[in-house]
């Protein structure tokens, strides 16, 4: 390893942010991904200069944008996440990718590779950064909770889709049969995950959770592992296999150990949240390039126009197409700015686009900021307009549990 330094320096700083999240929750909820990017970008090569690159960094760092991917698609619930809502989402992704790529063709002058970019970012939806927050906050159960699931997965599927069409370097028709072959792959592994384990899986599975052995965890980090590698084979984003894998893992672990699933997921989630994830996103921090952030004055302007159009593009379809049984203002804002709050995928695609030399460093920059504040802002003000409807209306918002502390 190159810089054994950063390892250790990165690993600090990951133990450091919940703590801040802790010491501020009090005054400001501020979610500890906002840390652990603003930490990166303090031993970044823009401030402090600590932080170096290796390919031991970089690689774990995509393993943790992996993880979250993961995550996101294994919390998808088949059986709230269909029918008239899925319909619904599906709409509103639709909607908002036809504006985003409208807006995005007038900001970039009708540049038609740049406007891609930028306007799939603009429909992303943070599901990994969002559901976590939900769950802290006793609010995913329930109607509100499935809401935001669908609207959510939509908007996380939909650009990681489109970037596998759009971004693979094949021709539309190409891609698209690529991609489709890719499906029915993966509709031949739904199959298999759907059917009953043998006995002795579940045996095992029992005999081994509390031993070094360990095998569903192992289990589960296999089938994530050839995911990934079928989309690599496939020429694909590996994104779109992390989701699918964490897809597929629901379906095995609740179709043959459901029992056991919850104590499989917190063993997964300790690996996600307690290294990889942070890792991934204390790297964000550091390739931010807060130079050309605040050089020239323009990506300075453009966050707070990225930020409001996260907000137009995304949110107001989403508000929009909201279930009809999800009465009220307040849920449907709610449900519009959870379906703003984006950052991983924005982070991916603003890559791409560097690499591809379609976007400025500013752009990316300032995208990425955008998404930062989005991940900050939004949420905040979410809970806050349910917790005035619930205060002033007297009764509770759908999926609303039990008043519990929102350490997020």
């Amino acid at each position: 390893m190159e810089y054994p330094g950063t390892l250790v320096l990165i690993m600090a700083l990951a133990v450091l942010a919940p703590l801040l999240g802790y010491a501020t929750g009090r005054w400001l909820p501020v979610p500890v991904v906002i840390f652990e990017i603003v930490l990166g970008i303090l031993v970044g090569p823009d401030v402090l200069g600590w932080a170096h690159h290796d390919q031991v960094i970089d690689t774990l760092s995509d393993l943790g944008l992996s993880m979250l991917i993961f995550l996101a698609g294994y919390e998808i619930r088949f059986a709230e996440v269909r029918g008239d809502t899925l319909r619904r989402a599906g709409g509103a992704w639709v909607l908002s990718f036809a504006a985003g790529l409208g807006v995005a063709l007038l900001l970039s002058g009708a540049d038609l590779a740049k406007s891609l970019v930028i306007g799939t970012a603009l429909t992303s939806t943070a599901l990994g950064a969002v559901l976590p927050i939900l769950r802290d906050s006793g609010r995913l159960e329930g109607r509100f909770g499935s809401v935001v699931m669908a609207f959510g997965s939509v908007g996380e599927f939909g650009p990681i889709i489109a970037m596998a069409l759009l971004f693979s370097g094949r021709s539309p028709g190409a891609a698209s049969a690529v991609l489709a072959v890719f499906a029915v792959v993966t509709a031949g592994a739904v199959f298999w995950a759907m059917r009953p384990r043998p006995p002795w899986f579940a045996h095992i599975v029992a005999a081994t959770l509390h031993s070094s052995g360990q095998f569903a965890v192992r289990f589960v980090m296999l089938l994530l592992a050839g995911m990934l590698g079928l989309a690599h084979v496939f020429g694909l984003d590996t994104l779109l296999g992390a989701f699918a894998a964490g897809m597929l893992t629901r379906l095995v672990l609740q179709g043959s150990v459901p029992e056991r699933s919850d104590a499989i997921l917190e063993r997964v989630e300790a690996i996600g949240f307690g290294f990889l994830v942070p890792f991934f996103y204390i790297v964000t921090g550091i390739d931010f390039d807060l130079a050309a952030l605040l050089d020239g004055g323009r990506p300075l302007v453009l966050l707070p126009v990225f930020l409001l159009l996260f907000l137009l593009v995304r949110g107001v379809p989403a508000y929009l197409l909201a279930p009809r049984d999800l009465t009220g203002r307040a849920p449907r804002a709610a449900l519009g700015l959870f379906s703003s709050t984006c950052l991983p995928l924005v982070v991916a695609i603003t890559a791409i686009g560097l690499d591809d030399k379609v976007i400025g460093a500013g752009e990316a920059a300032a995208l990425v900021a955008a998404a930062m504040v989005s991940v900050l802002v939004f949420p905040l003000l979410a809970f806050r307009l349910l917790r005035r409807e619930e205060d002033g209306g007297g009764r509770a918002v759908p999926g609303r549990a039990a008043e519990s502390g929102e350490a997020w």
